[in-house]
C-alpha cells in the first residue's frame, strides 16, 4: 500500500476558504438551508446558490457538506449521544470516513463544520485508499480514545470494493492485537447499509448514515471541541 505525504489540502484552499470567503459562505449556506428546507432538490439548490455566489467546484463541494434542511437537522439532533453513553458500549465505526477525517485533521487540511455540528473534509478514496504519513497517528488517536473512555468494543466497517481495504484491515487488526483492544474489522460490499444495520452507536460524519442509524456520536467534533486537538476548521459561526 503506497503512502502519500498528507491528506486533503490543495494550493488554493487558503484563498477559497480564507477570511474573506467566510461572509459569502455564511450567506450562501443560509440560502441553501432555506431551499433544502422547502424541498428543493439538492442538485437544483446547489446550482442556484453556486451561480448566485460564483462558487468554485471545490467551494460547492464544501458548502454541500455543510448544508442540511431543517427536517434533517431535527433528525440528526434526536439521534446524537453524549460522551457519557460510551463507557462499556459497543460502537460501530464508519471505517474510511473516520480514518480519512483523522488523517485530514492531522495533515492540517481544512475541515468544514456543518450545520449539524459534524466536521467533514474534501478528501475521497475514488475507489482506492492510500496510506498517508498521518495514518498511524490517526489509528493511535482512536486507540487512546478507546482506552481513555473505557469503550466496550469497536466494530470497524470498511468498503470491500475499495482497493487496499484488506491492507488497512490487517493494519488495524495488528494494532488491536498489539494493544489488546477489543476491536473487530469487517469488509462489506455495501458498507453504509451494514453500518446502519448494526443498530449500535455509530461513529461517522456521513450525512446519510447519521440520519438513518439508530444513534451516533460526533467523534471528530468531540476531539476538536472538548479535547482541543488543533484543527484547521472552516465554519460560518461567528
Amino acid at each position: 500500500m503506497s503512502k502519500q505525504t498528507n491528506r486533503g489540502k490543495e494550493a488554493k484552499d487558503d484563498i477559497s476558504f480564507g477570511t474573506e470567503a467566510r461572509l459569502t459562505f455564511k450567506e450562501a449556506l443560509s440560502d441553501l438551508h432555506y431551499l433544502l428546507s422547502r424541498n428543493y432538490s439538492e442538485k437544483n439548490a446547489l446550482q442556484a446558490v453556486g451561480t448566485r455566489y460564483k462558487l468554485t467546484q471545490r467551494q460547492l463541494r464544501a458548502i454541500q457538506s455543510m448544508a442540511a434542511s431543517e427536517e434533517q437537522l431535527t433528525v440528526v439532533k434526536s439521534k446524537a449521544v453524549t460522551i457519557d453513553r460510551l463507557m462499556g458500549a459497543d460502537l460501530v465505526f464508519d471505517g474510511f470516513n473516520v480514518l480519512i477525517l483523522l488523517e485530514t485533521l492531522f495533515s492540517n487540511a481544512y475541515l468544514f463544520k456543518g450545520l449539524d455540528g459534524c466536521y467533514r473534509d474534501l478528501s475521497s478514496v475514488h475507489g482506492t485508499y492510500k496510506r498517508v504519513s498521518q495514518t498511524t497517528l490517526a489509528l493511535d488517536c482512536v486507540a487512546s480514545f478507546y482506552k481513555r473512555h473505557k469503550i466496550g468494543n469497536i466494530i470497524w466497517i470498511f468498503d470491500k470494493p475499495v482497493s487496499n481495504s484488506g491492507r488497512i484491515k490487517k493494519m488495524i487488526e495488528e494494532l488491536s492485537h498489539k494493544e489488546n483492544l477489543n476491536w473487530s474489522v469487517i469488509l462489506e460490499n455495501n458498507a453504509d447499509q451494514a453500518i446502519i444495520d448494526q443498530q449500535k452507536i455509530t461513529v461517522s460524519s456521513d450525512a446519510y448514515i447519521i440520519r438513518n442509524c439508530s444513534h451516533w456520536f460526533n467523534f471528530i467534533g468531540y476531539l476538536i471541541e472538548q479535547e482541543k486537538i488543533p484543527a484547521t476548521v472552516f465554519s460560518v459561526e461567528s
